[in-house]
């Protein structure tokens, strides 16, 4: 009975097939059909009830009565099962049923949901005559861009005739900029065959133009469409969302949304509430909020999630809270979101969070990371990293990253280079972490020496750039020069006018003391932020220009930008180190008045300095009394040496005992004392001081000197070479008759005010050298060489000039008048010289200098 009423059906398959998606129509067909369930047929079950009907003809051996519709049926209600599918694809092959295109369609698309796409791929080049919707059903089934883009090329050199769904599915892998270019093309065949009037390849082209933010083509795609869907609304208000400076685009698109009187979905509620969380408008999103629970989308997880980030962004931590709290079911975001809200309690939402079996993700560590690094929670620290060794989530490079930064900020830089070289794959993130780890804990040297290996390895970006920058005006060792070769480089390639690089430009030459090229660094930034102008500020300050500092304070107010703490700092330097108290003053007292900026302990310590600079004593230590927290080791070494240049002896005693129960090996309070003692003519003390400071093991620290000589920069201790000269004073009847005269060569030098030679002394040094020791100026001038020769020191050791002190040097060691010059003393201030100038080694400058040309 059922094969004679399939064979009835035989003659109407035409028909059928060309209505296979239609339920109804199948529905109608099926009901012929005489079975013993009572159960009735409805659209949803025709593939379940064609798949059991399927196992029961063939349990019954009733082959006949199985053809090609009942199979592409059974294939849809097989629910991507493999085993059961390649049972029915058994089946097809061996009842010669794969001549009929519908099966191996229904077979590619149980393969390629089941995850066997290479199988998909098979049936496909096993057709003889595919059809459209065969191209269209593999082409769907594809996971990777390239790939299914490749496979659109093989459509159109086939001849196939693109139809909507192919040009949708096409449109959708348009990833990559080569995928863009291909999405070009076929917006313009579907404009020439006329498909754009089709709904769903308008929204396929909106969100391809949204996507590679053309918001202009795709608005304009979007007013051109006859017909809009819900689809459509979502899909330009999505990209207006996601793309900064359309915020007020996409608010605007909502409420149009709500005057058509559309359905709203929780599609549309999440980008009106994340245009908000971009505006900052947190009017409309509590406006749009209160229309999410009016409209039923109030605890939706993904409408939550962006509440969330909104009223965090909006600086409204409490109302974030209490939308998490109100949520009925949390996902992997919500809990990640909740833990970069709240970075208090951020360990105790991630502990919440896997009791909730909901388990992280790399997001998740990252933004905990985070947390406890801000908490400076070390411990907690190595537990989450800890969790990531375990998780395995250390081979996600963000994570990573995050570890990296962590425990350069905990001062664990050991840490963060285990946690890097670990790494299979060092991106440029990851280097620039390590790098400005380097930089914060002041280890220079290596962040230059990292940024070196960096460059060798992939390409740097302008936060590579920012850190190297800030290492180079940092570092006393490492001459400016490579300073201007790193800003030569970024011209040319054209990294000059990012905000980082030109914030970080203007920082290197203010701190090292060209002021000129800060300045003109500086008149080239487009948009001058806050950190630019107090860049300037401070470089002015740090020089004594009083006047400049004011002129560029009052700008910097006609501009309109807000000065901060450190600006403030930087004014008030200035006033001390000009005398202007008064001045000083007034803007001490508007901080608070005017810009609501809290004073710390730095600024009063500036008032101190530059009331004690200006004799005024009582009003500063009456204002040391009233800092908060208390004054400060800083705050009383100044006030200590303003008592010391007015002669106020009783005050310097009460402030310096004070500072050496504080810092009892601290070396300022003994010398600043003895020096205000041997002023007032009390040896006795000067001398009760020193011997305090012998039986402390307290040491005066030896001040240095940095001289520019171009690769390196080379440093001289006064101390030192002072001891030279009183040694030469008393052998010099000894040494003279055996020192020739080396004129230097007029070719040789470098500049009237820069490096005369090799060790980096200009013609007013070997003067008062030659002054002080009563020689000729080359005499004086062979001296100094040969003691910098003994330390290693030469610019250009092949020289003639190199060679000729060489020789000089040989011949007095020979005789036994020059090796008592480097005496005991002297060794250990020989030492640290030779360290300090291996700190940047030749090659690394060559290097250098070779990367940036």
């Amino acid at each position: 009975m059922i094969a004679r009423q399939f064979r009835s059906l035989t003659k109407h398959r035409s028909t059928f097939l060309k209505n296979l998606h239609s339920s109804k129509y199948v529905h109608h067909l099926l009901d012929e059909i005489p079975h013993s369930n009572p159960t009735p047929f409805y659209p949803v079950n025709l593939p379940f009830d064609a798949f059991r009907r399927f196992n029961l003809l063939l349990k019954s051996s009733q082959f006949n009565a199985i053809d090609e519709v009942t199979l592409a049926l059974a294939l849809k209600g097989s629910c991507g099962d493999s085993k059961q599918g390649a049972q029915i694809h058994k089946f097809a092959v061996t009842s010669g049923l794969m001549s009929f295109v519908t099966v191996p369609n229904s077979l590619m698309n149980m393969y390629s949901k089941s995850g066997q796409f290479d199988k998909a791929l098979c049936v496909f080049e096993g057709l003889n005559d595919p059809d459209i919707v065969s191209w269209n059903t593999l082409l769907s089934g594809f996971q990777k861009s390239e790939q299914a883009l490749n496979f659109v090329l093989r459509m159109n050199l086939n001849g196939v005739a693109f139809d909507a769904v192919t040009c949708t599915t096409a449109l959708s892998f348009c990833l990559d900029l080569e995928g863009f270019l291909l999405g070009l093309q076929l917006h313009a065949l579907v404009m020439k065959s006329g498909l754009d009037n089709e709904v769903f390849v308008g929204n396929a082209l909106i969100t391809m133009y949204a996507r590679w933010k053309r918001l202009e083509e795709a608005r304009r795609i979007f007013d051109e469409m006859p017909n809009k869907d819900l689809v459509s609304w979502n899909a330009i208000l999505s990209g207006y969302s996601q793309e900064d400076g359309y915020g007020l685009e996409a608010i605007c698109t909502f409420i149009e949304m709500v005057k058509q009187r559309m359905k709203l979905d929780n599609v549309s509620f999440t980008g009106a509430v994340s245009a908000c969380s971009h505006q900052r408008n947190l009017e409309v999103g509590r406006q749009i909020h209160g229309l999410c629970i009016k409209r039923g989308y109030g605890t939706h997880v993904s409408v939550c999630n962006v509440l969330m980030s909104m009223y965090a962004k909006c600086e409204v931590v409490e109302d974030a809270k209490l939308v998490f709290r109100r949520m009925n079911e949390r996902n992997v975001i919500s809990w990640t979101t909740m833990i970069s809200v709240d970075e208090k309690d951020a360990l105790h939402h991630f502990n919440e969070m896997r009791s909730d079996s909901v388990y992280p993700n790399d997001v998740t560590y990252v933004g905990l990371i985070h947390a406890i690094t801000t908490g400076k929670l070390v411990e907690e620290g190595r537990m989450v990293h800890a969790c990531c060794v375990k998780g395995n989530f250390l081979l996600e490079s963000n994570v990573c990253n995050s570890l990296i930064t962590m425990y350069a900020k905990f001062e664990l830089i050991q840490d963060s280079i285990m946690v890097f070289e670990e790494l299979e794959s060092k991106e440029i993130v990851s280097w620039n972490a390590l790098i400005s780890g380097y930089v914060q804990n002041g280890m220079l040297t290596e962040a230059l020496r990292t940024f070196l290996s960096a460059a060798r390895e992939c390409k740097p970006n302008q936060y590579t750039f920012g850190s190297v920058l800030n290492a180079i005006g940092s570092c006393e060792h490492v001459s400016l020069k490579h300073g201007q070769w790193c800003h030569l480089h970024l011209i040319k390639v054209g990294l000059n006018t990012d905000p980082i690089i030109s914030n970080g430009l203007l920082d290197m030459y203010a701190k090292r003391g060209s002021i000129s090229e800060a300045q003109k660094v500086f008149s080239e930034i487009p948009q001058k932020s806050q950190f630019a102008w107090t860049s300037l500020i401070s470089a002015h300050a740090r020089h004594g220009n009083y006047d400049s500092v004011m002129a560029s304070f009052k700008e910097m107010k006609r501009e309109g930008v807000k000065p901060d703490s450190i600006t403030f700092l930087s004014i008030l330097t200035a006033c001390g180190r000009n005398g202007m108290v008064d001045i000083g003053g007034q803007l001490f007292d508007s901080m608070l008045r005017e810009y609501q900026i809290e004073p710390s302990s730095e600024h009063y310590s500036c008032m101190v300095d530059m009331l004690g600079r200006a004799g005024r004593l009582e009003e500063a230590e009456k204002l040391m009394g009233c800092t908060p927290g208390g004054p400060g080791l800083s705050m009383m070494q100044s006030f200590l040496g303003a008592c010391t240049i007015h002669g106020n002896l009783e005050m310097g005693e009460r402030v310096a005992d004070t500072l050496m129960e504080m810092e009892p090996n601290e070396s300022g309070p003994y010398v600043l004392m003895s020096n205000l003692y041997a002023e007032k003519g009390k040896w006795e003390k000067v001398a009760k001081v020193r011997k305090m400071m012998r039986q402390r093991g307290v040491r005066k620290e030896v001040g240095f000197s940095w001289v520019d000589v171009g690769d390196i920069k080379s440093s001289m201790s006064l101390h030192g070479i002072l001891s030279i000269h009183f040694y030469f004073l008393t052998e010099i009847d000894l040494q003279e008759k055996h020192l020739p005269s080396l004129p230097y060569k007029a070719g040789e030098r470098v500049g009237s005010d820069q490096a005369y030679f090799g060790f980096g002394f200009s013609r007013a040094q070997i003067n008062s050298c030659s002054s002080f020791l009563g020689l000729g100026f080359s005499r004086a001038q062979t001296l100094l060489e040969m003691n910098f020769f003994e330390l290693g020191f030469f610019r250009d050791p092949g020289s003639d000039r190199a060679k000729q002190i060489s020789t000089v040097w040989k011949t007095s060691y020979k005789w036994g008048q020059w090796r008592p010059c480097v005496n005991k003393s002297y060794e250990g201030y020989s030492k640290r010289i030779r360290k300090r100038s291996t700190l940047w080694p030749r090659c690394e400058c060559k290097f250098f200098v070779d990367m940036f040309h």
